[in-house]
């Protein structure tokens, strides 16, 4: 497995991503994941020739998210799998008081509640609720797919989308700091859970609302986000090699 992470000091020819390259990248807010991978997927196929480029990604990121997403080319594509059920970390803030249909910026504000009765007991005790073995509800503005289709297609049209719980596992939950309106966060989870619907939850704890203002995936099993690539940075590196 040959791992481009942004310290790689190796020589860059396009036989490198025929072969198999797993490659560390720091998505970009407002960016689909597939949005990155197309990126990367162009250069190689017209900048590198590489007609024929098997690529995909180890888990999508929403637009509105940014940090570390893992793009795997050629026959590391196979390995696609592994890294998907890898536990990761993700930091951001919630915004407590109001919530969005979309559990956050995409949507506009639906409905406001206070926020004066909670302080650091009531946050303590609602994060408790969320240790461990938990059943959550994805956001109906998800990649989920029903009868073949993307739920997030039929919310954004207003229809009526059913969505079942899920178990997921949370080994680590804590506020990292309190500024009510907007609390800091870090969690620690499994393959399939939703931040978004951790930040409605939490919402719903607090006996108030909540709705996700900010999320950066920071680690993905042993691979952190401060070894990624700036989509930019690498591909204006491919641009050399094409150059070549």
């Amino acid at each position: 497995m040959l791992l481009l992470k942004k310290d790689y000091d190796g020589e860059w020819f396009p036989e490198l991503f025929e072969e198999g390259t797993t490659i560390l990248i720091d998505k970009p807010l407002h960016w689909t994941s597939f949005d990155a991978v197309n990126k990367i997927k162009a250069k190689l196929k017209y900048g590198l020739g590489l007609k024929k480029i098997k690529i995909g990604h180890a888990g999508t990121l929403d637009p509105m998210a940014t940090g570390l997403l893992i793009i795997c080319t050629g026959k590391n594509t196979k390995m696609i799998d592994q890294y998907q059920g890898m536990e990761k970390v993700y930091t951001g803030t919630f915004f407590i008081g109001a919530t969005r249909p979309s559990y956050d910026l995409e949507t506009e504000i639906d409905a406001t509640f206070p926020i004066e009765h909670i302080d650091n007991e009531l946050i303590e005790a609602a994060l408790a609720h969320f240790e461990g073995d938990i059943m959550q509800l994805p956001p109906i503005f998800s990649a989920i797919k029903i009868d073949g289709q993307p739920i997030y297609k039929k919310a954004r049209k207003g229809k009526e989308v059913i969505v079942e719980p899920r178990k997921v596992n949370i080994s680590n939950f804590k506020i990292t700091q309190n500024r009510l309106p907007e609390l800091d966060f870090s969690v620690t989870c499994s393959k399939g859970t939703y931040i978004r619907s951790l930040a409605y939850d939490f919402g719903n704890e607090l006996k108030s609302g909540a709705y996700l203002a900010a999320l950066c995936r920071t680690q993905i099993g042993i691979f952190k986000n401060e070894e990624a690539w700036q989509l930019e940075n690498i591909i204006e590196k491919l641009s050399q090699v094409e150059k070549k």
